[in-house]
């Protein structure tokens, strides 16, 4: 299935989290893990439109690693896989 985010959504896939601590203790899958914070663009929309009608392009593009606000984006799950959808106000940062 492929997914066309509209107006200024961005189609993140989530960057995985750590199974290991800092310390070296190993996380089991039962563990209740948070939404992670960072990951990579995968399709964004054309923008949003001003009051004139006038679209205005998003700052972020496919492929982009980025940070965004922990409970902005809405969890969605296609073909088995899961991804995060956001608005461009969720992202905080463009990683470079």
């Amino acid at each position: 299935m492929k997914i066309k985010p509209l107006a200024d959504n961005i189609l993140i896939e989530p960057e995985k989290e750590k199974e290991k601590t800092k310390g070296g203790i190993l996380l089991p899958d039962t563990a209740e893990k948070g939404v992670p914070e960072k990951g990579k663009v995968v399709a964004v929309g054309p923008g949003k439109k001003n009051s004139s009608g006038k679209e205005i392009s998003l700052e972020v593009k496919k492929g982009d690693k980025v940070l965004f606000t922990k409970y902005g984006p809405s969890e969605i799950k296609v073909d088995e896989k899961d991804y995060l959808i956001a608005k461009e106000s969720d992202i905080l940062a463009i990683i470079e």
